[in-house]
């Protein structure tokens, strides 16, 4: 009896002390450094292994606008074509521009390697202006990549009698209360200045216009139709099918030439004898703490993406001209933007 005791407690001995061998040797999170004698934490992870799990790409707006549509198509061709292993989810964070989005991105987000966002001028745009409603701008953030523009376009409703862009500053500048305007966005933004920078080259003061900001562009373009409106402020791609359905004519595109297919015979502002260009990018970020890993990453990732034919594809579909700047390339442009935007905002008493 005393024997078979012995050998059951030996045998006890041995499996623990197994276990105990096995867990020190699982990775689960310490390791002891031999000649230390002191527990080190595990290394952080190979900069192949990012990413690991879901990425998030944020559009700073509501459903079916211009930033849903860019995150939309961003994440269908990185995952069809198998650019990106992980799930990528779109989440649409809409309020005051996008500022809403920042106010959270630049503060608790910022260290976040699997949430980017989609945006455009507007980042800079609400971060300038002096009743501008965020104090968070493109310097929060690690721009990864501009990808292509798109267009302001300047439209009217089918039936005005409006049918070149001069007519319509010549009325603006003898009566600017006459007219009123309609954006998508708000006093300031990419949509407004649309209409306003070359109004100001055509010598009339943009402070006089009549300006009416609806909450994104389908709104916008709702009363237009409706008749609550007389001219739109919007960008080629929104504005497309209502062109085809008749509904609307484009007085003029904003871009250094003219459009092909639906926009082939729309005058270009800088026809109509104004020298004026208001470019919209669209470009991914990342958080301003980004790690080295995530960025080379997402610098190579949209890189290739923007070289793929799935991508060329949803240029096309979009109406979206392909405009690929690596991430030092898209900092210079932002740099010189951001000082153009400021100019142009002092000029109409909106600059900080």
């Amino acid at each position: 009896m005393k024997k078979m005791l012995n050998n059951w407690m030996k045998w006890a001995l041995a499996v623990g002390l197994s276990v105990n061998l096995a867990a020190c040797g699982s990775g689960g999170g310490t390791d002891t450094t031999p000649g230390t004698g002191e527990q080190a934490k595990t290394p952080p992870a190979s900069a192949t292994s990012y990413p690991e799990r879901q990425i998030t790409i944020v559009a700073p707006s509501g459903a079916g606008g211009a930033f849903d549509k860019a995150a939309r198509a961003i994440a269908k061709v990185l995952v069809d074509d198998k650019k990106v292993e992980q799930q990528i989810m779109v989440e649409n964070q809409p309020g005051g521009g996008g500022s809403v989005f920042m106010a959270q991105f630049a503060t608790k987000e910022k260290k976040n390697d699997y949430k980017l966002f989609v945006s455009s001028p507007t980042l800079l745009i609400n971060n300038l202006k002096k009743d501008g409603n965020s104090p968070f701008g493109y310097k929060d953030t690690v721009p990864l990549a501009q990808l292509y523009r798109d267009y302001g376009v300047i439209v009217v409703p089918a039936n005005s009698k409006y049918n070149d862009l001069k007519s319509l500053f010549d009325d603006l500048k003898a009566d600017p209360k006459k007219l009123t305007l309609a954006g998508g966005s708000a006093p300031g933004s990419v949509d407004h200045l649309t209409v306003m920078l070359p109004a100001f080259k055509y010598g009339i003061d943009p402070k006089t216009i009549k300006y009416v900001s609806y909450d994104g562009k389908s709104q916008s373009m709702t009363a237009l139709l409706g008749g609550n409106a007389d001219i739109l402020s919007s960008v080629a791609g929104e504005v497309e099918q209502y062109v085809k359905a008749g509904k609307v004519k484009v007085l003029a595109v904003d871009a250094p030439e003219r459009l092909g297919g639906t926009f082939k015979d729309v005058p270009t502002i800088k026809e109509a004898g104004i020298d004026s260009e208001l470019v919209i990018w669209r470009g991914v970020f990342g958080p301003k703490e980004m790690s080295p890993e995530a960025k080379a990453f997402w610098e190579d990732t949209l890189k290739k993406m923007s070289e793929s034919d799935s991508w060329k594809e949803q240029l096309k579909n979009n109406n979206w001209q392909a405009d690929y700047k690596n991430a030092e390339e898209f900092q210079k442009i932002l740099d010189e933007q951001n000082s153009a935007l400021q100019e142009l905002l002092k000029t109409m008493d909106m600059a900080k």
